[in-house]
């Protein structure tokens, strides 16, 4: 399997890669989670279904993370590590937790696609690392809604 970077050469070499960076930022380079999480959320990317993500301001802050900006482009990795698609953000919308939409749920395209099940699974999944990071999840926490285009598999 090719690496992150011969897997970006080869979209760069497409005509909808002509226009993209030489080399993509190596914090754009990652899996959905881990395990059977990490190749069911790639596999709806590469399908289409997936159409967006979800980051949260106080962990972007707390680990020091860039935060995304419209115009990156993002490896997405499999639970193996290989690369499996490219996305590209068209959009990013920084949205309380409580005011998520159900058309965003329905966008990100996990689970049943409905706005119970979204909450439910990232309350879940990000519960740990703000208990790692010491931060109190109020139910009203800034979430950063990234919206994408697949442009590459």
């Amino acid at each position: 399997m090719a690496t992150a970077q011969e897997f970006y050469d080869k979209f760069r070499a497409t005509e909808a890669g002509k226009d993209a960076p030489d080399t993509v930022l190596e914090e754009c380079i990652y899996a959905f989670g881990t395990g059977e999480m990490a190749d069911r959320l790639s596999e709806l990317v590469c399908a289409g279904i997936k159409r967006a993500t979800t980051d949260v301001e106080d962990l972007i802050e707390f680990y020091e993370e860039r935060k995304p900006a419209v115009g990156d482009y993002n490896i997405v990795l499999n639970a193996a590590g290989e690369p499996v698609a490219i996305t590209k953000v068209t959009r990013v919308e920084v949205t309380p937790f409580d005011e998520i939409t159900d058309e965003y749920a329905f966008i990100e395209g996990e689970g049943d696609k409905s706005l119970a099940y979204w909450k439910n699974g990232h309350e879940k999944f990000f519960a740990p690392f703000y208990e790692e990071a010491g931060i109190p999840w109020t139910g009203k926490n800034l979430m950063y809604c990234i919206y994408f285009e697949l442009v590459y598999k």
